[in-house]
């Protein structure tokens, strides 16, 4: 059986390119990451980003202390990112992504490496179960998606402590992460440990193989909705003649595909829902032309035989 160590390494050198960030808290996973990306600086460039949100007394210390463990790895350019949020998790992540974009744009790399583990993904999954989502939500986080990319996602949270142990690394343990008011935090905790309990220690595999073959799945159905989005679109907006000819998956994926294109943000499922009423997809069929209220001041009608998408003045859902 390879090694954690070797996992991570070999994990890296397929996604870096020839110069990648590396997305550094201090914690054990991220530490793993810097470790292996360590071992490969001969034949590729790394830099670190190191982002301070502000949200613990200490914080500041907790950054300084990560690069410097990174840069005794060797890893000389270190960039520390402080950011402001409003405390919560949506907040946090979206200072996190704005200050991953800055050092991308400052330092020219064409990658970002993140160090979620297949733990991560295993808890992903049960957020989007709990949540009603569909197939793309199952899928979890992506190993990449446009400049990011997760080579640890194959590795679990005790690979990483082994790495961290193997190489000498005190990694720091945040302690936001034990507060289980954070939903993840109480899947973590609470959930994930009761049903291994209860059903075996396969289930982080299980879980991640589920978001692998619903990846898959996903991106299939969207590639199939984007030519169907092609077929259907008109001068007007959406033909319901050509709509109607699609499975339900397809056409609702059509009107969601083209809401965005006219603007429409945050096109959640009770929406989607929406638009497919008015659309008649599905067994749910408005008798309203409409309209439908969609955020970002565009509204949906129907008028005759298409769904036309709009401009309005208010965001307010009906």
């Amino acid at each position: 059986m390879s090694r954690p160590i070797d996992l991570a390494r070999n994990a890296v050198a397929a996604q870096a390119g020839a110069f990648a960030l590396l997305g550094v808290s201090g914690g054990a996973d991220s530490m793993a990451l810097a470790a292996a990306a360590s071992q490969l600086r001969e034949r590729i460039r790394f830099g670190v980003v190191i982002v301070d949100h502000g949200l613990q007394a200490g914080s500041a210390q907790v950054a300084q202390r990560a690069a410097a463990q990174c840069q005794a790895l060797g890893l000389e350019m270190v960039l520390i990112k402080t950011v402001r949020t409003a405390g919560d998790e949506a907040s946090a992540r979206a200072a996190r992504y704005a200050a991953f974009e800055q050092a991308l744009e400052e330092t020219g790399a064409q990658r970002l490496l993140l160090a979620h583990t297949k733990d991560d993904q295993a808890e992903q999954v049960l957020l989007g179960i709990l949540r009603g989502s569909g197939t793309r939500s199952l899928a979890g986080m992506p190993v990449s998606r446009g400049p990011y990319a997760r080579p640890l996602l194959e590795l679990t949270r005790e690979g990483t402590e082994a790495i961290c142990a193997s190489a000498g690394i005190d990694y720091w343990d945040d302690p936001s992460n034990t507060d289980t008011a954070y939903r993840r935090n109480h899947i973590r905790h609470a959930v994930l440990p009761f049903l291994r309990e209860q059903l075996g220690g396969h289930l982080t595999e299980a879980l991640a193989r589920t978001a692998a073959l619903a990846a898959a799945d996903a991106d299939a159905l969207d590639s199939w909705a984007e030519r169907a989005w092609e077929q259907a679109r008109c001068s007007a907006g959406v033909e319901l003649r050509i709509l109607a000819t699609f499975p339900e998956a397809i056409a609702s994926r059509v009107l969601r595909l083209a809401a965005a294109e006219a603007g429409a943000l945050n096109l959640g499922s009770e929406r989607t829902a929406a638009l497919c009423a008015l659309a008649g997809v599905g067994m749910a069929k408005s008798r309203s032309a409409g309209p439908v209220q969609l955020e970002g001041k565009v509204s949906a009608l129907r008028r005759s035989s298409v769904i036309v998408f709009t401009t309005t003045r208010s965001t307010t859902l009906n």
